[in-house]
């Protein structure tokens, strides 16, 4: 037979055993040890459910670390102990299958609260010997004599049972008695303690205002202070307390003796200390993070006047690009080494480096010539990542592109500093990359503006801000309205109307312009019907719609664009779908098997910006496109007359091989008449721009189409 497992009380249990054998030796109580261990259970199950717990509650660690001072475990050993204990098992016996860095991160806080909860009721407990002893010293010299022998007898069993530190001195800092808990905690005799004087036990880290409250207090102005001090030992190792200084008074109220009172700290301060270094350093490089870099810019910041910084912001080039291939271990390798050299970049006073998280890194220069120094530290980095990285055999090249900032301290707060870095450095990388960039506001402003458009999107398409204008497509032969071109709109609530230049490329990249141009189709659809309705005797007019690549990809365009259809009553050849050439270059037969079943059903297709995108012109008897729309650069030069001969021969050609293809040919971007007359000469079919009209809105289609019918 096998053993069964332990269960979680088994392992709450050992948790605690093991508790109980670190803490009891230095425990002054008079359980025995399984006793004391009784004790430790329902503490141990308190951490147990902390440990576990969905939120952290640091109220269950400090009400465990206040319940050691009621069981007696006053000593600071017994902290120390009891968090060493902490941090090795806890996790171990009590966190069960959970996730294991969670668990330490959460275990590390219990201590912090622990010692929090321990020091408390240490304060609480002293304050209160702090009480009785004042008032049995009072006593002991106010007390008739018949009364005396007992009052002395209390505060002797006081001063010498404390667990904290206890000494007192006349006006004149001579040490006239120390407790034995005092003695414990600076590891020296009673002679040497009496043989200084207080004013000799200054440190360095003093406060400034610690010596004048002892002046004060001699001096009689005040009743008592409470500062935190450290001292030196006879050893020379530092000793930290909570210092309580009061002053006890003669029977006439006369300043007499002074009375301290001393909690050693040192361990706790230690353990603060660990934890503020792991809040405020990256686990993997060990360099500052995000928290401890933020409080060094709002510092540099803030500086005085004449005071500069420099801020340069670096992203790994292709960091993606290795963690997927080689692995996240490799990726970290390869942070830990990059930090390594970033680190000897700044060495200089007022620089430092940190980690912002994933592949992001920033270096901060302080002082008053800080132009010149971070240019030379940005240039330091880069140099510093130009030798490979040897990762398990293979030799990884590093780049990188780095963000530069620079000013006056007081003109700008960390989170705008921070900004204008992050949008520089991605201007960095829109360049090409492994270079760096200064900071330029307009260049930030138009980001910023960018970046609000793109949140705005979705609710702007919600709030019906978007609109279509409408330019009429013009028969080159009897000059009659074929159709038109729906060209979306926005009415931005600041900005004003916005082009699609300005919002559709937002639109693609977030993924909007699948339901934008879903809409853009009903309301022009939409539209062409009302158009048939008003100009039943004039023939359909056909609207051409934008088809994004993005678009083009998307499962449901045929089904959306044949509902839409239906739903209006409209034949499908009324509707023209406009794709860049650019779009498809090279695409292969899924990508083309959505337009083919458009034009399959009698949707034309036309391809827009043709001659732009350097396609092969043999792909286009592979394309499902009935319409080449010739772009606007290969007719500018027949806007004066005569006209480019080279335009002329490049346009004659194209509209030839079109025509033998079968396919018609549209020109946009017709400014003047004699363009327009020359294209007509070519052969050019049907034609839009400026000299026809500007986009507006459908009524003005109306009235073109309504000319065109009457004659």
């Amino acid at each position: 037979m096998t053993a069964e497992p332990d269960g979680p009380e088994d392992r709450l249990r050992r948790f605690a055993t093991i508790w109980s054998r670190a803490v009891f030796p230095v425990t002054s109580t008079s359980l025995t040890r399984p006793e004391f261990e009784q004790q430790l259970v329902p503490l141990a199950r308190r951490l147990s459910d902390a440990l576990r717990a969905r939120t952290f509650d640091a109220a269950e660690g400090q009400a465990v670390g206040a319940a050691l001072i009621a069981a007696h475990c006053t000593d600071p050993k017994a902290l120390s102990r009891t968090l060493d204990c902490v941090d090795a098992y806890l996790v171990l016996y009590c966190g069960e299958d959970g996730p294991q860095e969670a668990l330490r991160t959460r275990s590390a806080r219990l201590q912090h609260a622990m010692a929090a909860g321990f020091a408390q009721a240490l304060r609480e407990r002293t304050l209160a010997e702090q009480e009785a002893i004042s008032q049995a010293a009072l006593n002991a010299r106010s007390a008739v004599a018949e009364a005396l022998h007992a009052s002395e007898a209390r505060f002797r069993a006081v001063f010498e049972g404390a667990a904290i530190g206890i000494g007192i001195a006349d006006l004149e800092g001579n040490i006239l008695q120390v407790n034995g808990a005092l003695l414990r905690m600076f590891g020296g005799s009673e002679q040497s303690m009496r043989g200084r004087k207080v004013p000799e036990w200054t440190h360095p880290e003093d406060a400034p205002q610690v010596w004048r409250l002892y002046e004060e207090l001699v001096r009689g102005e005040r009743e008592h202070y409470h500062v935190e001090k450290a001292f030196y030992r006879p050893d020379g190792t530092a000793l930290w307390t909570n210092l309580t200084v009061s002053l006890l008074r003669d029977p006439d109220g006369e300043p007499q003796y002074q009375l301290a009172l001393m909690e050693d700290t040192t361990e706790r301060r230690l353990l603060n200390l660990r934890l503020r270094y792991e809040a405020t350093h990256d686990a993997l490089t060990g360099l500052p993070n995000r928290t401890l870099f933020f409080e060094r810019l709002e510092k540099a910041l803030s500086a005085g006047e004449g005071q500069r910084f420099g801020l340069c912001y670096l992203d790994l080039d292709g960091f993606k690009t290795i963690n997927d291939s080689l692995g996240h271990a490799a990726g970290d390798r390869l942070l830990v080494e990059v930090a390594d050299r970033l680190q000897s970049c700044a060495t200089a006073p007022g620089e430092m480096v940190a980690r912002l998280g994933g592949d992001e890194f920033v270096a901060l220069t302080t002082g008053t010539d800080t132009e010149r120094e971070v240019d030379a530290l940005a240039d330091r980095i880069m140099n510093a990542l130009v030798t490979p990285v040897r990762i398990d055999g293979r030799e990884l090249t590093v780049r990188g592109s780095i963000g530069i900032v620079e000013g006056p301290a007081g003109e700008r707060g960390p989170a705008e500093v921070l900004r204008s870095a992050d949008i520089t450095m991605y201007r960095a990388k829109s360049a090409g990359g492994n270079r760096f960039e200064l900071a330029d506001p307009e260049a930030d402003a138009r980001a910023i503006t960018r970046h609000g458009l793109t949140t705005a999107l979705p609710a702007a398409l919600d709030r019906n801000e978007f609109f279509i204008e409408y330019q009429p497509l013009v028969h080159l032969g009897d000059g009659s309205v074929r159709g038109a071109e729906a060209l979306v709109r926005w009415l931005h609530p600041q900005h004003g109307v916005l082009g699609p230049d300005r919002f559709i490329p937002l639109a693609e990249h977030t993924g909007l312009i699948v339901p934008l141009g879903r809409w853009v189709l009903e309301q022009s659809v939409r539209q062409a019907r009302a158009w048939q309705e008003r100009h039943a005797n004039a023939g359909p007019l056909r609207i051409n719609v934008n088809l994004s690549p993005c678009q083009l990809t998307h499962p449901g365009l045929v089904q959306d664009t044949v509902d839409i259809l239906e739903r209006e009553g409209l034949d499908a050849d009324v509707l023209c779908l406009e794709v860049t050439e650019s779009a498809l270059i090279g695409a292969d037969d899924d990508l083309l098997k959505p337009l083919r079943r458009l034009a399959e059903m009698g949707v034309d297709i036309a391809l827009d910006d043709f001659g732009t995108g350097y396609s092969n012109l043999a792909n286009l008897r592979r394309l499902p496109v009935s319409i080449l729309k010739l772009d606007r650069s290969f007719t500018q030069g027949m806007q004066q007359f005569p006209a480019d001969p080279v335009d002329l021969k490049i346009v004659e050609g194209i509209v030839s091989l079109a025509h033998s293809l079968d396919l018609a040919v549209t020109v946009e971007g017709v400014e003047t008449g004699a363009q327009a007359e020359q294209l007509r000469i070519l052969g050019c079919d049907t034609a839009q721009g400026w000299y026809y009209a500007r986009p507006g809105p459908p009524e003005r289609l109306h009235e073109l189409a309504l000319v065109d019918a009457t004659g």
